[in-house]
This record gives structure tokens, C-alpha cells and sequence, in this order.
């Protein structure tokens, strides 16, 4: 009985009803809906419903809890790329990969995603996470270059250009999905992988 006493307690520890990756998420879920920049400590507290001291306890102030927020999503999306790269096979099979892994990403962390995807680089800390997005871009657009050159896709459409398409229209997926039971969404991903791959493979028989 002392020792689960003790579990709870500590688990508890500062923060009613909160642990940090619960915090953290309520948090992130209410800068996608106000706006980080509007969204004071004191908005927070009030969210939450509890003290800014007991959010203290677990981050030191705003801007910390967006580089958790960002950090995360952005992880997410570089693990996909470097496992794709990691596979050795074509690039249009590691650009399948990419597509369809971003989008089950997405699904399971849309919160985190969503911040992302509204950044506005009004901080050098947006600015660095803007650009890790831009890196990951710019990795799709080579793919495409090469799967082009390897006549897996057709060359009369500008390789970056459809890198952009295709991130663009997987991000758009943040205005309109809603996660069911947090699991990814595979079907989904098949979809958004058929559609976007579909309008670049080459003819068969070239």
C-alpha cells in the first residue's frame, strides 16, 4: 500500500491531473485553436485548470513548450526520411515510403503536426523548424530527380515543384482529418500515395 501511495504521489507530483506529455498536448492543442502568439501563460493555466506554477514545474516558459511541440513532429518526419533512405532500393520506392509514412505520421500526432504547419517564422526558433522542413522538401524533390532519371516517373513535370505538390497536399490533410483511436491511418495513406503518384509515373511500356 506505501509503495503504490508513493507511485501516485509522485506521479502527481506539482501538476493535478497532468503528467508532462499530457500538459504538453493540451497545450499544443490550444495554440492550434488561438494561436501560439495569442496564447498567454495565463491562457494556459486557465486551460488547464491549474496554476501557472504547476506548469512551471514541468517547462520553463511558452517558447520551451513550442520546441517540445516542434521538435517532435519534425523527428517524426526526418525518421521517415532517413528510414526510406535506409531501405537501398529505388528512389521512387523510398519516395512511396516517404509519401505514404508522412501521412500515418500526420494521423497520429495531427496536434503537433498542425503547429507545425502554421509557423510563420516570427522567431529564429520557427525559422530553424522552417527550415527543417524545407530540407525534407528539398530530400522529395531529389527523389523525384532521380526516379525521373531512372524512368520510374515522367520527366516533363519540374521535380521540385512536385515535391511541393505533394507535401502541400499531405499537409492540407490537417484541415479536415479527424484521428480515430490514434492508430495510423493506412487506408488514408494508400489513398494520398495513389493520387500523388499516379499523376507523376511514367507510361508503362516507354
Amino acid at each position: 500500500m506505501t509503495t503504490t501511495s508513493t507511485t501516485a504521489s509522485a506521479s502527481r507530483r506539482g501538476r493535478p491531473g497532468y503528467d508532462r506529455e499530457g500538459l504538453i498536448t493540451v497545450c499544443v492543442e490550444t495554440f492550434n485553436r488561438h494561436g501560439y502568439e495569442a496564447t498567454s501563460m495565463g491562457a494556459l493555466s486557465r486551460e488547464l485548470g491549474i496554476s501557472k506554477s504547476a506548469i512551471y514545474h514541468h517547462v520553463s516558459s511558452k517558447e520551451e513548450i513550442l520546441d517540445i511541440a516542434l521538435n517532435r513532429s519534425l523527428a517524426e518526419l526526418e525518421r521517415v526520411v532517413t528510414e526510406a533512405e535506409a531501405l537501398d532500393a529505388s528512389a521512387v520506392a523510398e519516395l512511396e515510403m516517404i509519401l505514404s509514412e508522412s501521412v500515418k505520421v500526420l494521423t497520429t500526432s495531427l496536434p503537433y503536426v498542425t503547429l507545425l504547419l502554421r509557423l510563420r517564422g516570427n522567431s529564429e526558433m520557427e525559422v530553424k523548424a522552417l527550415q527543417r522542413r524545407r530540407e525534407i522538401t528539398l530530400r522529395i524533390a531529389e527523389l523525384i530527380r532521380q526516379a525521373q532519371q531512372d524512368g520510374d516517373l515522367r520527366e516533363d513535370i519540374d521535380a521540385r515543384t512536385a515535391s511541393r505538390l505533394a507535401m502541400g497536399t499531405i499537409n492540407s490533410i490537417v484541415d479536415w482529418y479527424r484521428p480515430v483511436g490514434g492508430a495510423p491511418d493506412a487506408a488514408l495513406a494508400e489513398t494520398v500515395k495513389q493520387i500523388i503518384l499516379g499523376g507523376l509515373r511514367a507510361p508503362e511500356g516507354r
